[in-house]
């Protein structure tokens, strides 16, 4: 079916929609669907967009988009600064009612399906009032509409990413979506892991699984900038065993390589190093805990506009499980 794409950034959420992608040794079969206009306001992710998924993205203010094409489904991650649990939250944030354009885009194309992805902190900003204020313009379009709260480790990503999926399905239509059962969960009792196992059920992917045969990185590949208190104030730093913290999209704010030290709390809000050299994680590294495949190249240059574009995307695995709920005959 085909897919209009709000707010899409570098294209994960769109990758993972359409499929048929590689990453760590599995193949991620096409779904059946088609992405025939994107939008987004950033240029770089743009660039990116068009380099790795294709030439139909407009690059430009969604409020300017007059018409869009007709299409069956609909996907996007509005902007989410405004609701994110580590922003400021302001209820007057300009950039909390996107959503209404994405809900023009609804009103206006009618698609059999939608899905929308955003931050945690969508739940509980005033007191649980802004999920249900877009559920009930959602509905008003004609919808059923449902949210879930999933997070992206259960589905073979390397990372604990929790976002809220709100899906619509049209009134006129006998389909109810149900989301992907998780595919992943906690090591077993003996550890021994296995990245695809014969069992339902696998283990959690590692950062050992993720990025342990990639190289040691050059220097310049590396954000080296200070460790300032804010960055201090909680730990960064998840060991090989684990899955890594959540891809953020700022470079102040990335997990540490798990080869660093181990952080030692120190007193409220106060962490320290203990002995060796702490580093970040790379952008190539982010790609991969973002299950992104190593052949998507991101366009753009310096390290704040490759870890925006990382750290603001769904992951395409992800993405992938939610679209393959959704039959290409529906």
């Amino acid at each position: 079916m085909n897919i209009i794409s709000l707010f899409s950034g570098c294209g994960g959420f769109d990758l993972g929609f359409i499929g048929g992608f590689d990453y760590l040794g599995k193949h991620y079969s096409e779904t059946g669907h088609k992405v025939i206009f994107a939008n987004d306001v950033d240029k770089n992710a743009c660039s990116t967009y068009r380099e790795n998924i294709g030439d139909h993205v407009f690059c430009g203010d969604i409020k300017t988009v007059e018409d869009f094409p007709q299409a069956d489904i609909l996907i996007g991650g509005y902007p989410c600064q405004g609701f994110s649990l580590i922003g400021t939250r302001l209820e007057t944030d300009e950039r909390n009612f996107l959503y209404l354009e994405y809900a023009r885009c609804i009103d206006q194309v009618k698609p059999k399906v939608f899905v929308a992805e955003n931050v945690k902190g969508l739940l509980s900003m005033s007191q649980g009032e802004v999920i249900k204020a877009m559920v009930k313009e959602f509905e008003s379009k004609g919808y059923k509409v449902k949210f879930k709260l999933l997070n992206a480790k259960n589905y073979g990503v390397p990372q604990d990413r929790e976002r809220v999926f709100i899906v619509g399905i049209r009134n006129d239509l006998a389909f109810e979506y149900k989301y992907p059962e998780p595919t992943h969960s906690e090591p077993s009792d003996d550890n021994q892991m296995t990245l695809f196992p014969s069992d339902e059920k696998k283990e959690l992917v590692t950062l050992k699984v993720a990025i342990g045969d990639m190289p040691e990185p050059k220097d310049d590949d590396i954000y080296s900038a200070k460790f300032s208190p804010l960055y201090m104030s909680r730990n960064r730093r998840r060991d090989w065993d684990e899955v890594s913290f959540t891809i953020q999209a700022g470079r102040m704010h990335v997990p540490l390589h798990p080869s660093s030290p181990e952080m030692i709390h120190v007193g409220e809000d106060e962490w320290e190093f203990g002995n060796g050299q702490a580093r970040r994680l790379t952008v190539q590294e982010c790609k991969r805990i973002q299950s992104f495949p190593d052949n998507f190249d991101l366009q753009g240059k310096g390290f704040a506009t490759h870890y925006r574009q990382i750290g603001n995307a769904v992951p395409p695995v992800l993405a992938w499980h939610i679209a393959k709920k959704i039959p290409s005959s529906l």
